[in-house]
């Protein structure tokens, strides 16, 4: 007896298959210190509906990683696939005319998109040097609209009523020509939206016979918080009320995409450079479950967001506690698009049969490093920090208002933590676990040895 197959099924498996077969278009957003906590599905202080979305239609990773917890060494290892401290640029937020820079014999996601046949875009937080050479033109960027670095180095500082002496004016740059100023706070309430006003320009005049890659990289919630007059009393926080913008704006990209027809064969991502600012308080978010924030190594301060959604090659719904990091981007949308992997090494591992379904995990290990200094390995569910100085929040009082808190230099001695039976990092399991150590002290010296021998030039301006 012949069994006939219904039509519906035989659509989705040619759907399927050609969404495998051609170049996607890809979008990769990624926020200006969003805690883990800060999407409605991990956490209780931000409403995000339209993020809960492209979960729900794609994938969580809870177990993903920002590579250093600092904003250019967050989006170096982005674009490049690289440990930060591999490239010279390990532990830093490159002030205004900082003479250093991505190097521009880098190759960046870009770049390989673009060679692979891709019209590529930024719209955002740049942060990778402010000199011409290190601008978005001369890393693969077809077009661009930017602030070079984080918002608060501006002459009116990090909240209203508290100016920072020695910073020069803040201005746009779009496609590398230097532009209109952020002036005022009128102006800098103005900042998310005309971030996300270019972005939209940009997926409304892509062709269906070229695919795009757009990478969105938000100013906010970074400090100081753009407050939107539209958004006021929409979220819990002056903070939830950025998320709560952000989250609406991603909406309007998601609509975009199916007014178009781009949304059946794109590639989303959505992510944060690093956790939460934790000293300023109501302007800052939430690590969850998770110990201190930015500038550290605990997991509150590396340990982000993220969220894939690709219909048709994303099995909807997934939640994976696979460990990756934002290093393992660029090698993941590489071999999606058919491209040329960089020239030279690189740490990232693509995670793209994870998404695919085709495997439950990523890479096996991870390296801690805050500068140049390697504070922690991990390997599974093992973590064990290194002796060394760190950032901390514990025990002190935010800011308010947006004014930051203090915080204070601690010393971290050597400890085991168990992360999926402890993810707050607060049991040292060391002495039950002796052979773990001396596992994991090995792992600390491949990765020394490793990025010493690695190492190559920064980009200088000379």
């Amino acid at each position: 007896m012949r069994i006939s197959t219904p039509l519906f099924v035989i659509a989705f498996v040619l759907h399927a298959l050609s969404a495998y077969s051609a170049q996607p278009n890809i979008i990769v957003i990624m926020t200006d210190d969003q805690g883990w906590a800060d999407i409605g599905l991990q956490g209780k202080g931000c409403v995000t509906p339209n993020l809960d979305r492209l979960a729900s239609e794609g994938i969580r990773i809870t177990s993903f990683y920002a590579t250093q917890a600092v904003c250019t060494s967050s989006r170096t290892a982005l674009l490049t696939g690289c440990y930060p401290n591999r490239l010279g640029l390990g532990g830093t937020a490159l002030g205004p005319k900082s003479a250093k820079g991505l190097n521009p014999k880098e190759q960046t996601i870009a770049e390989l998109l673009k060679d692979a046949g891709y019209h590529t875009g930024i719209s955002g937080k740049w942060h990778l040097g402010d000199h011409g050479q290190f601008l978005p033109p001369n890393h693969g960027f077809d077009e661009s609209l930017i602030l070079p670095y984080s918002n608060d180095m501006w002459p009116l500082g990090q909240s209203r009523g508290q100016p920072r002496a020695g910073y020069p004016d803040l201005y746009w740059i779009e496609s590398g020509v230097v532009g209109e100023k952020v002036g005022t706070w009128s102006d800098m309430d103005k900042v998310l939206g005309k971030q996300f006003d270019w972005a939209e320009s940009f997926l409304k005049k892509q062709k269906t016979d070229k695919p795009f890659f757009l990478y969105i990289a938000p100013s906010m919630p970074h400090v100081p918080l753009g407050r939107n007059p539209d958004y006021k009393g929409k979220g819990a926080t002056p903070y939830a009320e950025v998320i709560t913008e952000i989250d609406t704006r991603v909406g309007q990209l998601l609509k975009i995409l199916q007014q178009t027809g781009a949304d059946k064969n794109t590639l989303i991502i959505y992510t944060s450079d690093n956790g939460p600012w934790l000293n300023f308080g109501d302007h800052a978010g939430s690590a969850g479950p998770f110990r201190e924030g930015k500038g550290t190594t605990w997991e509150g301060g590396v340990r982000v967001p993220f969220i894939a959604r690709w219909p048709g090659v994303i099995t909807p719904n997934r939640i994976s506690p696979a460990l990756a990091g934002n290093l393992d981007i660029l090698p993941t949308l590489v071999e999606a698009a058919g491209a040329k992997m960089p020239l030279l090494p690189i740490d990232g591992e693509s995670f793209l049969p994870l998404l695919k379904g085709q495997r439950d995990t990523a890479r096996e290990t991870f390296a801690y490093y805050y500068g140049d200094t390697l504070e922690a390995v991990r390997k599974g569910k093992w973590k064990m920090h290194l002796a060394h100085t760190s950032r901390s929040y514990e025990g002190l009082t935010p800011g308010v208002d947006g004014a930051p808190g203090p915080t204070k230099q601690v010393r971290v001695a050597p400890a085991l933590y168990d992360l999926n039976k402890d993810p707050g990092e607060r049991n040292d399991v060391s002495a039950a676990n002796p052979d773990v150590l001396v596992e994991l002290m090995e792992l600390a010296k491949q990765f020394r040895l490793e990025m010493t021998n690695g190492k190559r030039e920064v980009g200088t301006d000379k």
